[in-house]
Parts: structure tokens; sequence; C-alpha cells
């Protein structure tokens, strides 16, 4: 009997076995997820520790991408950053998993569309066994390898969401779990702070920067004299610090009267510079409002002016545009630019660091320019000095000698002899005269920082000198327009004409009239004097001619006897090379 009892038990176990196999199958199976979740916590934890080690941004979401995947054993993660600002979108987009080559034949990175935006919209955990089976689901673009399975969370930094984890295909081809999705909301919480505290780094390396910057590029301006040099310091140096793409400088205190003076980061062609209109730009809305303005596209934007359209420039997206600012108020902007390619750069940078920077620059350039006016203004001390010398003393010698030889030539009939005396006294006339105008000429500058104010006392000498107020006309921004490279020669011209008209005129009224276009600079001297031979020799009117030449420019002269003279110097607007 116990035989066939055990033989009637024999093909089937007993109740106490079943019982034990199943609790100690499940104990196993408890026991390995307890080790598999002691496991990721502890990855967790290193993960943590391995993403505080890296304080530069760019580092940190890498590393957060990397070990999302790694802690719940997906083929593919991504981090997408939210566009800053009302925007909806994605800014960055920081992916893991995809070989390059793949990511290459994709083409453009997702921008936040379609399951990607779920997240965005309702920024809270999302759990999907099929990402295409989703009503919003946008699809995969070409060459996209298939993705399924499929598990969100949000980064929050405080209140305030940051971006979004992407975590795709499973490993084994399951869906994420439950604990999948503990594990990536702790570490979504742990990398918020870890990016908070980037962040915060990065944003106090950037002022230092900046602070850097300013220091050197003050220091570096004491010791600079030429105003077009100073420029391209402060527009090299802006570039440089800001990660910008290209830089330049627009200088100008009336928002009509503007004037593209240097550029840093692309090819320079000043013809095609100088044929922007600045009317109505960025520009000219900063220089008249004092405020920065930037703009994420410059070509989208109706306010704005693109620069792109220039040969050899790249095609620029976001611009920033910072007024430089001194005591007597804005005398230009500094605008910085970035490719659409390199737009992340522009939105690190908070305007107030190169409005900061524009505005030391500014003064910087302010002390430079009142330290050379001083140097000037001694050395036009000076020239007074020995103007007055020359004419209270020099002349007046030399005028008394030639008084002296022709008393002696009146008292002699040497036919030899006379002529001689004759001659030196011609030769010590001439002389007279040309110390004369050299004494007139010392007050041109050979670099006026101000040739509005220079023209005007040049005139006002002329007229002290013809016994006359000669009319003077000035039309266009001449302060701004006038290259530096012709101040001297318009200057020098000028007071050549003037001169002229001093000594042969005998002019009763005197009229200078200099304009200034987009195209050229001109000087005009018209008198209702006596008029002029054209066709004797004129030393004044060839060296007016050869100054015009220099700069691209031509002396146009109009005159007869009896019937007045008109002179006019014209010279083009824009730099050109100079004749050897």
């Amino acid at each position: 009997m116990e035989h066939g009892e055990h033989g009637q038990h024999g093909d089937e176990p007993a109740l106490g076995a079943v019982a034990f196999d199943d609790l100690l199958r499940e104990v196993l199976a408890r026991m390995d997820g307890a080790l598999d979740q002691q496991a990721r916590l502890r990855l967790l934890l290193d993960a943590v520790v391995t993403m505080a080690g890296d304080l530069t941004l760019d580092g940190v979401l890498a590393r957060i991408v990397a070990v999302a995947g790694q802690l719940v054993d997906a083929q593919y993660a991504a981090l997408g950053v939210l566009a800053s600002g009302t925007g909806r979108g994605l800014r960055t987009f920081v992916h893991h998993g995809m070989a390059t080559e793949v990511v290459t034949r994709i083409g453009e990175l997702p921008t936040g569309h379609g399951l990607l935006g779920l997240l965005i919209d309702d920024p809270r955990p999302i759990r999907l066994h099929d990402i295409a089976a989703h009503p919003v689901s946008y699809g995969f673009p070409a060459n996209h390898p298939p993705m399924r399975s499929f598990l969100g969370v949000p980064i929050r930094i405080r209140d305030k969401v940051f971006g979004n984890l992407y975590l795709t295909e499973k490993a084994g081809g399951g869906d994420f779990t439950d604990i999948d999705q503990e594990v990536v909301v702790a570490l979504a919480a742990a990398a918020g702070v870890v990016i908070e505290n980037a962040t915060l780094y990065e944003e106090a390396e950037h002022r230092q920067a900046w602070l850097t910057a300013t220091a050197e590029t003050v220091a570096l301006l004491a010791g600079e004299s030429e105003a077009e040099h100073a420029l391209q310091a402060v527009a090299d140096r802006a570039r440089a610090v800001s990660g910008a793409d290209v830089s330049w400088v627009v200088t100008g205190s009336d928002g009509a009267a503007l004037r593209l003076e240097v550029v840093s980061g692309a090819p320079v062609d000043l013809d095609a510079m100088q044929r922007l209109r600045m009317e109505d730009s960025l520009a000219s809305l900063v220089v008249r409002s004092g405020e920065a303005v930037a703009v994420e596209d410059v070509a989208a934007d109706a306010r704005a002016v693109d620069p792109s359209s220039i040969d050899g420039w790249p095609r620029l997206g976001p611009v920033m545009v910072v007024p430089l600012r001194s005591g007597r108020g804005v005398e230009g902007v500094l605008s910085l630019a970035w490719t659409k390619a390199n737009a992340e750069g522009f939105r690190r940078v908070d305007p107030a660091l190169p409005a900061s920077f524009a505005e030391q620059a500014t003064l910087a350039l302010q002390v430079a320019r009142s330290r050379t006016d001083q140097a000037r203004l001694i050395v036009f001390e000076d020239r007074d000095r020995i103007g007055q010398d020359l004419h209270d003393l020099v002349i007046q010698r030399l005028f008394a000698v030639g008084l002296g030889l022709q008393s002696v030539a009146n008292m002699t009939r040497d036919p030899q002899v006379t002529p001689r005396l004759e001659q030196a006294i011609d030769d010590l006339d001439g002389t007279i005269k040309d110390i004369r105008r050299t004494i007139f000429s010392l007050g041109a500058m050979e670099q006026a920082s101000d040739v509005q104010s220079e023209i005007e006392r040049l005139v006002d000498r002329a007229g002290a000198t013809m016994k006359l107020r000669p009319r003077l006309t000035i039309d266009g921004p001449l302060r701004t327009a006038v290259a530096p490279a012709v101040v001297p020669d318009l200057l020098a011209v000028l007071g050549e004409a003037l001169t002229n008209v001093t000594r042969h005129a005998r002019a009763g009224t005197v009229h200078v009239h200099v304009r200034v276009d987009a195209s050229c600079v001109s000087v005009r001297v018209a008198d209702d004097g006596q008029g002029m031979d054209l066709d004797a020799p004129q030393s004044g009117l060839d060296n007016m001619r050869k100054r015009a030449i220099k700069h691209g420019g031509d002396v146009e002269v109009e005159s007869a006897p009896g019937s007045g003279t008109t002179v006019t110097w014209t010279v083009p607007s824009t730099p050109h090379a100079e004749t050897p």
C-alpha cells in the first residue's frame, strides 16, 4: 500500500513542494529586484557625483544624458533645453546613443514638435509603449532609426522647467517600468541642482571675462592716439569675449547721420559699407533711445539693416546693439552678431555686460581724445606765439631792410647796382608774403578732432585779415562724415584759398560753402573780386590739385578778369588709396 500510495503520488509533486518552489522563485525574484534597485541607486549616486564634478554647462548636459540612458538601459537618450522667453520649442538638443553618421543623414535636430512638444506643454513624466501610436506623434524624419518605447521626464530648476529628458528603446524590446520612471525622476531632480550650479558658474565666468576685457581695453586705449585704431580694438575685444562671429562700430550722435567705422570678423569693403543706409536701423534706434537692443534674427527684423548683404560676410542671425555712451551722451553703437548656427552664444550673453564694456571703452576713448586735444592745444599756443613773433619781429625787420634798400636804390644811378637792389627788394617782398602765408596756415591742424570748429576758425581769421566777414555755409554731417585722412588737406586747401582771396582778389564779398554727402566732400570759395589769369602759373592752385588727387578728387577754378573767382575742391567722402 505504501508503495501504491507512493506510486499514486509519484507523478504529482507534493503540496508542500509546490508552495516551497513558488516561494523560492518569488524570493529570488525579489532579491534580484532588490539587488538591481540597489545597483541603480549606487549608479544614481555615482552619477550625481560625476555630474557635479563638471562646472561647464555643456559638459553637465552631456553627462546627464549619458547617465540617464545607462540607468534605465535605454538605447537612445536626449535632453532638450527649452527656448528662452515666451517662445515655444527647444533651443538646444543634446543626444546620446546615435552614431555621428546617422545624425548627419537625419539633418536638423528636433525643435520641439509632436511628442517632444507634449512635455513642453504639459511638463509631467510620461511613459509609452509605442511612440507612433500616440495621437500627437509627429513621426520620424528620413534616415531616423526606429523607436518604440518612450520615457519622458521634465528637469526643473526651482519652480521653472529648464528642459526635458527623453529616453527611448528599452533594452530587450520591453517597456520602461515604474522603477525606471522613479529613477529618472530622481536623476532629473539632482540634475536641476547641478545645472543651476553650472549656470551660475558660467555666468560668473562670463562676468569675469567681460571685466577683464574691459580693463585690458581701457589700458590699451589709454596709449592709443589714432581714433580708428582705438575703435578697431574695441570691436576686436568685444567680439572675442562675447563669442560673436562679427562685430562692428557705428559712430555719430545723430540717428540720421551715422557712419560705419570698423568691422571685426568679416572682410572690410569700405565702399560697400558706406552704401548701407543707417537712418532707419537698429543703430539709429539705439542712438536715439540710448537703450540696448537685441533681436533673434537680423534679416527678419524690419528695424534692422542686415550687413550680410556685403560680399564675404556670413549670414547673420541674432544681433545685439549697445550704445557707446559718454558724459556727452550717446556717440555711436557697438554691434555684436552671431550666425544662426552659433545662436546659443547670443543667448548666453547678458546685454548688461557688453553695455557696461561699451560705456567704459567710450569713456576711455574720451579721455584719450582729451589728452590728444590738450597736446594739440599746446601746439596751437606755440604756433600762435611763433606766428606773433614772426609778424611783430621778423616781418617788421625785413620790411625795414627793404625800405633801406629802396632808399639806397633811389640814391644810386649805377646801372649795374640798381637792378640788383630792385631784385633784392622784390625778394624781400616775396619773403614777407611767404611768412604771412605761413602764419595764416599755422592754424590748420594736422589732425582735427572737430573739423567744423577749425573751418569756422579759419574763416574768422581770414575775415580779420580781409576786413570783411566771409559768409560760411556748411551742409551735411561734417563732424562725422569726413574721413580723418582728408581733414588736414581740407583745412590746408581752405586756408590757401582764403589766403589767395586776401592777397589778390580785392573782393567785397566772399562765400565759403562746405558740403558733405554720401558721395563726396567739397569746399567752394567764391569771391566777387578782380579775378585771375588762369593761364599764369599758380603754385597755390597746383598744391590744391595735388591734395585733391591724393584722395581721388580734383579742383575746378572759374575766373575771368573783373568777374571774381570760384575755386571748388572735391574729394570722395569714403577713404581713397593715396597716390604716391
